[in-house]
């Protein structure tokens, strides 16, 4: 188990929080673009509030600890470390409290790459602990709107964690999944879910649109997200999704590995 110390360090030196790899003008961009209510950035969320881009800084500021100073628009983004290890005591938990009633969960992300081991050990802990891990509609197709226009993705699930990966990817059990801010898989997945006999998961905990788009269908939801997703926080704010925990969200997957053992040691899952 880490001290508070140690793992604040190791933010730092990671560059998990502290100045990060995402860019201002990659954060305000977002922002922008948020405030236009372009679904490129809303991941699923239909805010409820007016959100304009001064609000949005204002909000990030104290939810991330970015600077506020709208005439800051260059440089490396900043993440408060206290605020980090705050919400990583807040999402452990929300953990404790499914793991000590045995609800289902449902883990999925966006970025697999990087985050699939983190979220990984979560489901295996878990899963030891009496809570059932849904796998709806694995194998199901999912059409998704990129950049590229219109492509097909396949849901798939590797160690209990839902992805999407391009059809002809590896196949299903391998590692390699596909980048997405989509809210349509996990829409799939709730709604296979939702016919099924064990019914729609209690807590989803994942990234991107796999949390934004559970909250809008008022599943609680906790998830990761950097300073360029402001959705999460909004959601957030406006009582839709649980806990978000600020942090670079693309670091090596390897520098996860800390968090995952004091999430799971703080939600009385270590094992």
């Amino acid at each position: 188990m880490l001290s508070i110390g140690a793992l604040r360090a190791h933010l730092l030196a990671a560059r998990l929080a502290g100045p990060v790899a995402t860019s201002r003008e990659e954060s305000l961009r977002s922002y922008r673009l948020f405030a236009a209510r372009d679904p490129r950035v809303l991941l699923g969320l239909d805010p409820e509030w007016g959100w304009g881009e001064g609000d949005l800084l204002r909000l990030m500021a104290d939810k991330c600890g970015v600077s506020d100073d709208p005439r800051h628009v260059s440089g490396p983004d900043v993440i408060d470390p206290e605020r980090t290890l705050a919400a990583l005591d807040a999402f452990a938990a929300r953990l404790g409290a499914v793991a000590a009633r045995r609800g289902a969960v449902l883990l999925g992300t966006g970025h697999p790459h990087r985050l699939l081991g983190f979220y990984a050990a979560l489901a295996d802990a878990l899963s030891a602990a009496g809570c059932p891990v849904l796998t709806p509609a694995q194998g199901s197709s999912v059409d998704i709107t990129t950049r590229f226009g219109v492509r097909t993705y396949n849901l798939d699930y590797v160690r209990g964690v839902a992805l999407v990966r391009e059809p002809g990817a590896r196949g299903a059990g391998g590692e390699t999944g596909a980048h997405t801010h989509s809210p349509l898989p996990i829409r799939v997945a709730l709604g296979v879910a939702a016919g099924g006999s064990r019914g729609v998961p209690e807590l989803v905990i994942g990234d991107h649109g796999w949390v934004c788009g559970a909250g809008q269908l008022g599943i609680e939801a906790v998830g990761l997200a950097d300073t360029d997703d402001p959705a999460l926080f909004v959601g957030e704010a406006e009582g839709r999704v649980a806990v978000v925990v600020p942090l670079d969200d693309a670091v090596r997957s390897d520098y996860y590995r800390p968090l995952t053992r004091y999430v799971l040691n703080r939600a009385c899952l270590s094992q």
